[in-house]
């Protein structure tokens, strides 16, 4: 008997949509973590598909990524943000937080390429009072960003998905189901695929039951799946993925520029 294909999500609310019904799904085992710890899961052979930051492609040359998937934005993302508590261009020092690569290599291009400056920066845990407590701004992502009351740390969020998404025109994609060029079947990618297109239709439910022992938390969650995420990987988020390799290449963050390539193509 062919044992089930092992799956790493994110653990943030916005993989949700995307594993609507794998957790009793005989065909597949289901875990969640941080995305840096998916990815090193896929690495060490844990699990056979991550839904991993996207810069971990760049790292595994012969893996495919599951097409028409992905955890995206086009504009404001709510979820990625710098927060800071000094204009960004006044900026001497940025606190990252190590929960992911793609993220944090995102804010260096920004900082090259939009914000104009060259900070240091300092990998630190995902606490935003004591990341602003050693630098001038941090790198927050996933729920802390999205919940957290910055105003209350007189701090500015710049949100990250909106500063690409102004400087390139273009989309930006977080993350996606890939893995070994021999971890998915058609049948799998089916799988997938209907788990995605089963939770894309119920975001509102996803948020809420994601919320239940934080019932104010809901609103914002709700208006966060079904207004800033993005959960296709079409055209322009592969145009998007090349844009964003091809920069994070031009500073020396991965190998070389690379190419999106999918199973079943």
């Amino acid at each position: 008997m062919t044992r089930p294909v092992r799956l790493g999500a994110v653990s943030y609310l916005n993989v949700r949509p995307l594993v609507d019904g794998l957790d009793a799904h005989p065909d597949v085992t289901l875990r969640f973590d941080v995305p840096s710890t998916c990815a090193a899961l896929l690495a060490d052979g844990t699990i056979d598909l991550g839904m991993v930051p996207s810069i971990t492609f760049a790292d595994r040359p012969g893996d495919r990524i599951v097409p028409r998937i992905a955890i995206a934005s086009d504009g404001p993302v709510a979820s990625v943000a710098l927060f800071t508590r000094v204009p960004i261009a006044r900026a001497r020092s940025i606190a990252l937080d190590t929960s992911s690569r793609t993220s944090a290599m995102l804010v260096r291009i920004l900082c090259a390429r939009r914000f104009g400056i060259t900070p240091t920066f300092a990998p630190h845990a995902p606490d935003l009072a004591s990341m602003l407590a050693t630098a001038d701004a941090a790198l927050v992502i996933g729920d802390q960003a999205l919940f957290v009351d910055h105003r209350a740390l007189g701090a500015e969020k710049i949100d990250l998905g909106d500063a690409w998404t102004d400087m390139t025109g273009l989309p930006f994609v977080w993350a996606f189901w890939s893995g070994r060029a021999d971890a998915a079947d058609a049948h799998t990618v089916g799988v997938l695929q209907e788990a995605a297109a089963r939770g894309r239709g119920r975001t509102d439910e996803i948020a809420a039951a994601y919320c239940a022992d934080m019932p104010d938390r809901v609103e914002i969650a709700q208006r966060y799946l079904r207004e800033n995420l993005r959960f296709d990987l079409g055209v322009r988020e592969v145009q998007a993925l090349e844009t964003y390799y091809r920069e994070a290449a031009a500073l020396g963050g991965i190998r070389g520029a690379v190419s999106p390539a999918f199973f079943g193509a």
